[in-house]
């Protein structure tokens, strides 16, 4: 059975039912959209010296993010393929371990924009300067950017439209 148009919190359930119990600390954070489904979950900090620095401890949650990586491989990949089958969209993992955190083979997904002589501006500066290597690279940096700055914001506004979806389903139905 085919559930392409699931909702995020249904989603979200059926890898919670899914998931193992052992692998991560608490619930797997689980993002949608319509192309890929991305699962982090954290993992439980490695055992280091308690005078260890900065650097010690990031090679020790690299390394626990390594091994969980290697031991989960055969049965991630057996969630992803119900997955995808299921919900119609590529499945994306990642892990965090202390400040470290890694997210393994997700998609790229081209988006093709026009743009004005002001907005390409922009871009060309960013390359100009070596923050991005090409337009495309300083368009992915600047979208990073407004989200970060913007995250509650788009928060209430995806909340806001997921409310509308609700009112739509109680709605009548067209054929």
């Amino acid at each position: 059975m085919s559930v392409a148009n699931a909702s995020s919190e249904e989603i979200s359930a059926w890898f919670a039912g899914r998931l193992p119990d052992d692998w991560f600390t608490g619930a797997a954070e689980v993002s949608v959209d319509r192309e890929e489904i991305i699962v982090v979950g954290t993992l439980a900090d490695p055992e280091v010296a308690q005078d260890a620095d900065e650097d010690t401890r990031s090679s020790a949650a690299a390394g626990r993010i390594s091994r969980w990586r290697e031991q989960t491989r055969e049965e991630r990949i057996g969630i992803a393929q119900a997955a995808e089958q299921r919900f119609g969209r590529k499945v994306a993992w990642g892990a965090t371990c202390g400040s470290t955190s890694t997210l393994f083979t997700h998609v790229a997904i081209p988006v093709m924009t026009r743009l004005r002589q002001p907005e390409r501006l922009v871009l060309d500066t960013l390359v100009e300067s070596g923050v991005a290597r090409s337009r495309s690279e300083a368009l992915a940096w600047s979208v990073r950017l407004v989200g970060q700055h913007t995250q509650d914001w788009l928060s209430e506004l995806r909340t806001a439209m997921a409310s509308v979806d609700e009112v739509r389903a109680r709605g009548p139905q067209t054929t």
